[in-house]
């Protein structure tokens, strides 16, 4: 159950924004870059392949285990040959984009609610620092 009615205005200004956001072209551009790796099975698991070594190169050097040169190394270079793959650069871009405008939307939303007015660029750019990573509890730290 929503706290907001369906039929109130702040629901039909809600959906209007996120008719904005599927409507937008850039933000069409990255879904079809992230469905175009969705769609290659190849880049998929060698993106996945990267990530599990990454991740067991970390839990290794977290508990104390010096890595080896070599291992390093194979980690890198296989890090940069998925680079070199146009549907997975593609991908991880469209993801850091899509979720910086998600970052973005929220921030206006929580800062809007918080304030009880629509955020200046002051309040933002406040929000920009500050221990919480903009998370508006207005320290200045």
């Amino acid at each position: 159950m929503s706290a907001i009615s369906e039929s109130s205005a702040l629901w039909a200004r809600t959906r209007e924004l996120c008719e904005s956001i599927v409507g937008d072209p850039q933000v069409a551009e990255w879904r079809q870059q992230v469905e175009r790796f969705l769609d290659d099975d190849a880049a998929r698991t060698q993106c996945q392949s990267v990530h599990e070594r990454g991740e067991e190169l970390h839990h290794k050097q977290h508990a104390g285990v010096e890595l080896g040169r070599q291992e390093i190394r194979e980690f890198e270079l296989a890090r940069e040959t998925l680079f070199q793959n146009d549907v997975a650069r593609g991908f991880v871009s469209a993801q850091q984009q899509l979720e910086e405008v998600r970052r973005d939307i929220n921030r206006w939303i929580s800062l809007t609610i918080e304030l009880g007015r629509v955020p200046t660029d002051e309040d933002l750019a406040e929000g920009d620092g500050g221990c919480c990573s903009g998370g508006g509890c207005g320290c200045s730290h």
